[in-house]
């Protein structure tokens, strides 16, 4: 129940934190003055994807908590065996760590206005994200062969559970990940239309913000579930 408390602690945390740099606590309304004289006044500064993935954030985030308490509820219970956690989830957390590692590669990339960089970081994310689903079923395989099923144990349900939700949101990153990757290198020219992003649109470094942000999302989720269980 703590680690759920914690989640759901950290979540709320770095929400706040990342709203508050996003001046949705600023009351233009109440300034006084000509309107140029405050300048990102005019209209909300933050882009509507970018709400709308905080709000889908949100409720993953708060998807993700519900099943860690159901998890630690149903530890106390005396039929719960202990699942052996299988050694290639560490090479899985590693793979993912690079993943994450590689999008905010082709974050910084992207401001800096390096195309090179953003292709680069995206397709190794991409690359590794995959070698992390691919890992996780292997996971999965061993687990079967030792004789542990969905319907095994408690435990066991537990674990295929909780890796299948957070292997779907990574397969729906991917989505997104592979419509910014194609819009990336379909661009031949690599001409500007942002005022600071050399030759990257600002749609293309608006898109690889929200795919970083996702996936330290998911790497954050997947350390708690793993520390979850481990704790097991």
């Amino acid at each position: 129940m703590a680690i759920s408390v914690l989640l759901v602690a950290v979540l709320a945390a770095i929400a706040a934190w990342w709203l508050s740099r996003q001046r949705l606590t600023a009351k233009p309304w109440l300034e006084e003055g000509p309107v140029g004289n405050f300048p990102n006044t005019e209209a909300s500064p933050v882009p509507a994807a970018k709400l709308g993935l905080a709000v889908f954030l949100a409720v993953a985030g708060s998807l993700f908590a519900l099943l860690a308490s159901a998890y630690f509820m149903r530890m106390d219970m005396g039929d719960w065996r202990p699942l052996p956690v299988p050694g290639l989830l560490w090479l899985n957390t590693g793979v993912l760590i690079a993943s994450s590692l590689a999008l905010q590669g082709a974050r910084v990339a992207a401001r800096r206005g390096q195309m090179d960089g953003v292709r680069t970081g995206l397709s190794a994310g991409g690359v590794t994200a995959l070698g992390f689903l691919a890992g996780q079923l292997l996971a999965w395989r061993a687990l079967s062969a030792s004789g542990y099923f969905v319907a095994t144990n408690p435990s066991s349900s537990f674990f295929y559970l909780l890796t299948a939700v957070h292997g779907l949101h990574l397969l729906g990153g991917l989505v997104a990940l592979g419509r910014t990757t194609a819009k990336v290198w379909r661009r031949g020219d690599g001409s500007s239309n942002g005022s600071d992003g050399g030759d990257v649109p600002d749609q293309v470094r608006l898109s690889v913000e929200l795919c970083a942000i996702y996936w330290h999302f998911l790497l954050l989720v997947w350390l708690v579930l793993l520390a979850m269980l481990l704790h097991d």
